[in-house]
């Protein structure tokens, strides 16, 4: 019988001896990555660059598909052992182009980093009538990593690290109405459902892609300043969420507490290199760590159950499938 998270059995820290403020350099010391291809979404900004660097000097060769190709390229600028390749994660058709040619290319894929997404933003729509967040930060991830799969096969031991967020915890998946046709949008329930969709995501294509010696797991990189990520929230969501004062000011608790880019890349890192996660997949990660369950969002940690949940699981994964038109069936490759 193969191991799985469903219902959080296998959400039990490790003792990595990795916490909060770990870097992505140090979780990868000792690590060689030689011979090793990665894809890293948004790998030319934030904790994504700082993600391609890491790998890059461990030795793997590391492509990044970007929307913006001459501010990639510039950013990317002296960095060894990367390619660049555009892709628009809001196009579907922009995906598939960049998945087939990197499938015509018959290189393997063993690590497959879907880190970019977006967050707080104004209600928008994507050709298909898809909420923007859903569209950009679960179903392209969904796409990629479907269309991409044959790579990963070919790996023989690949992983697939897809970004969630402490941000799960604003909100289940909604069923009945996933891109607020019938409901007021709300730019943390868009955010916090499609996030919870990346950790139920994880947590089933990790099941579904062991016998082909595929592990999936979804990453909580933590509060980190100095990215471009809440770049669209207004000023009024951040004194929502208790960040900053009536001036816009951060709150010097709140500015205390932010890891640096370096720190946020690490758990990333660590679920991509790690050797304690050789035979554990499916599980939701943050600090260098496996996560503990919790329901509480004041509390900062953890991982909501129903996040976990293996009904909401299956459940999504066939609602994606019709919203998509991609039969995706790991088993079957």
């Amino acid at each position: 019988m193969e191991k799985n998270n469903y219902q959080g059995a296998l959400q039990q820290p490790t003792n990595s001896g990795f916490n909060s403020k770990s870097t992505a350099s140090e979780v990868i010391k000792n690590i060689d990555l030689t011979g090793k291809t990665a894809i890293v979404t948004g790998g030319n900004t934030g904790i994504g660059l700082e993600t391609t660097r890491v790998l890059a000097a461990a030795g793997a060769f590391v492509i990044v598909p970007a929307r913006d190709m001459e501010k990639a390229k510039k950013n990317l600028e002296g960095i060894p052992n990367v390619e660049i390749a555009p892709m628009d994660l809001m196009s579907p058709a922009s995906i598939d182009r960049f998945a087939e040619n990197f499938i015509a290319s018959k290189r393997p894929l063993h690590l497959l980093i879907n880190n970019a997404g977006i967050m707080w933003v104004p209600l928008r729509r994507d050709e298909r009538g898809i909420e923007s967040q859903l569209a950009t930060n679960y179903l392209a991830l969904f796409q990629l990593t479907a269309k991409l799969w044959p790579a990963l096969v070919k790996a023989n031991g690949a992983r697939v690290i897809n970004l969630s967020s402490h941000g799960h915890h604003f909100a289940p998946f909604d069923f009945d109405d996933p891109n607020f046709l019938h409901r007021e949008y709300e730019t943390l329930q868009g955010y916090g459902q499609s996030k919870t969709a990346v950790n139920l995501f994880s947590m089933e294509l990790d099941v579904r892609g062991q016998s082909s010696h595929v592990r999936v797991y979804a990453v909580h990189p933590g509060s980190i300043g100095g990215t471009e990520l809440g770049r669209e929230a207004p000023l009024e969501l951040f004194q929502k969420m208790g960040f900053v004062d009536a001036e816009g000011n951060m709150l010097p608790e709140i500015a205390a507490s932010l890891k640096t880019i370096p720190q946020g890349a690490a758990t990333t890192v660590w679920c991509a290199t790690s050797p304690l996660l050789d035979a554990i997949g499916g599980v939701y990660c943050e600090d260098g760590d496996i996560a503990e369950q919790s329901s509480d969002i004041a509390h900062q940690k953890g991982v909501n159950p129903y996040s976990l949940d293996e009904s909401n699981a299956k459940k999504l994964w066939k609602l994606t499938e019709e919203i998509t038109g991609i039969r995706f069936n790991p088993e079957a490759i």
